[in-house]
């Protein structure tokens, strides 16, 4: 996937979510996504290549970073709790998805529970 299309479909999967909120705090160069006030995933092109930056629990970001090249440690940020998306074939959309929720929930989990927009435990899956 090029970094045009693995930004804009990490951006549509950040929007669906309940109490998401775009802001550009460090000027028109980063996109930061945040639920209440928390970051939970930053988009820019400052490396010279459209990247996705994503909160992740420290072995899951271990994992992803040893099963895949163009997943590293993330750009700018504590390098044990954010990774880094890179562009390639190798991402895939349902892939970069769960990565975006998955990096969302962290964040919610970590609020009030009055602040939640989600319940964390329950968010995205079937319960029938």
């Amino acid at each position: 996937m090029n970094g045009e299309k693995l930004q804009e479909h990490a951006r549509a999967r950040a929007q669906e979510l309940p109490g998401a909120n775009l802001e550009h705090p460090f000027g028109p160069g980063w996109e930061v996504f945040k639920v209440r006030d928390k970051v939970f995933m930053l988009l820019t092109e400052v490396t010279g290549e459209p990247i996705v930056i994503l909160k992740t629990d420290p072995a899951d970001g271990m994992a992803l970073r040893e099963q895949h090249a163009d997943i590293t440690p993330g750009y700018h940020m504590n390098k044990k709790h954010w990774i880094t998306l890179h562009p390639s074939g190798d991402l895939r959309k349902q892939m970069i998805d769960d990565l975006v929720t998955e990096s969302y929930l962290l964040v919610v989990e970590n609020l009030p529970l009055a602040k939640r927009p989600v319940d964390p435990a329950t968010f995205g899956r079937d319960t029938r």
